[in-house]
């Protein structure tokens, strides 16, 4: 099953951290193997999938599953540590339903909502507002996530659908994992974008000094393969409102492909897109910018549309949602910029 769109944005993790020097007698042996017989309750898919997203360093150098330790090299190794035993208490959370029936449920995320419990994160998420309004949803192989077959950060708004089953459970999840679905983003970007549409391509993985970030890595061997699609709706000199539509579906993808290129998402804190990036440092435009970040305090990425296969039916199911009052009204705003200062951002 397809782990999803985007992770939450901002919660925290904790991570188990271990840290071994290997013997002076210590024969060549796969790096996984060797930590396998070190750290307690550990799988190797588990070890694997640490190598792959960063986590294991040798000598201060992130290495491959199948990298074999030498005599005194020095392993540092972080393990992302997800609690089990959180009680899903139901909670009469409000949501904005757009579609239900036996299989599926479409509905508008809001802002400010995690989506499912988590470290620092144990009640008022999208899942507590689920389980109280349906029963009997069904269990996916993590805990604490019933019914989700993707996710979107705790500040991206839009559109989300949810399996009432276990049929639909899978079905859907095959098509996140296959890349069948489609899924469209509006987002507000620093710069003048300068390609009327593009495509970013780059491994994505935590980041290497930064664990609560993502990079785009050049090497195939770190991070996993993503891709994303991008066009040009609106241009207002200073920031570019584009359209992303989402062929992969890794943590922060849109976020972190769109820094790469060098347009970070209009008040993204986790990436610096909460200050002036581009335009002057006047006292007036600086008032405006502040202004903007009062009324959207979160990064501009809205989840515009969502098409997929119902599980029974066999139809194509396509799913709009508009946008949040508080991008339209900062896109308003950035309408009278533009009008009134023209020749200033051109």
């Amino acid at each position: 099953m397809g782990t999803g769109e985007e992770d939450l944005s901002n919660s925290k993790e904790l991570f188990e951290h271990y840290s071994f020097i290997v013997d002076k007698g210590q024969e060549l042996l796969r790096i996984d193997k060797f930590l396998m017989e070190r750290i307690a309750n550990t799988t190797r898919n588990k070890l694997q999938s640490a190598a792959t997203d960063g986590y294991i360093l040798v000598n201060k150098k992130s290495v491959k599953s199948n990298y074999r330790v030498k005599p005194l090299d020095k392993i540092t190794v972080e393990m992302p540590y997800a609690p089990t035993e959180i009680e899903l208490i139901p909670e009469d959370i409000p949501l904005n339903i757009l579609y239900e029936d036996e299989d599926v449920i479409a509905l508008n995320k809001q802002s400010e909502m995690v989506v499912h419990p988590g470290y620092g994160n144990h009640t008022g998420t999208l899942v507590n507002g689920l389980i109280y309004h349906f029963e009997n949803l069904p269990q996916t192989d993590v805990k604490n996530r019933p019914g989700l077959v993707h996710r979107l950060d705790k500040n991206t708004t839009g559109i989300m659908v949810i399996a009432k089953n276990d049929h639909a459970l899978t079905h859907l999840g095959k098509q996140f994992f296959d890349r069948t679905t489609e899924r469209r983003y509006h987002a507000l970007v620093w710069g003048d974008v300068k390609e009327e549409e593009g495509t970013v391509t780059g491994n994505v993985g935590r980041g290497l000094k930064n664990r609560k970030v993502m990079e785009v890595f050049e090497d195939e061997d770190y991070g996993k393969h993503a891709v994303t699609h991008y066009k040009v709706l609106k241009r207002y000199g200073y920031v570019t409102l584009i359209e992303c539509k989402l062929e992969t579906g890794r943590t922060h993808q849109i976020r972190v492909h769109m820094k790469h290129i060098g347009h970070t998402l209009f008040n993204d804190a986790d990436y610096g897109g909460d200050r002036i990036l581009k335009g002057t440092s006047f006292s007036k435009y600086k008032q405006f910018i502040n202004n903007c970040f009062k009324i959207l305090p979160r990064q501009a990425l809205h989840a515009k549309s969502l098409g997929f296969e119902h599980p029974k039916t066999g139809k194509w199911m396509q799913f709009e949602s508009d946008l949040p009052a508080d991008m339209i009204a900062v896109l308003a705003k950035w309408d009278v910029y533009i009008a009134n200062r023209g020749d200033e951002v051109k």
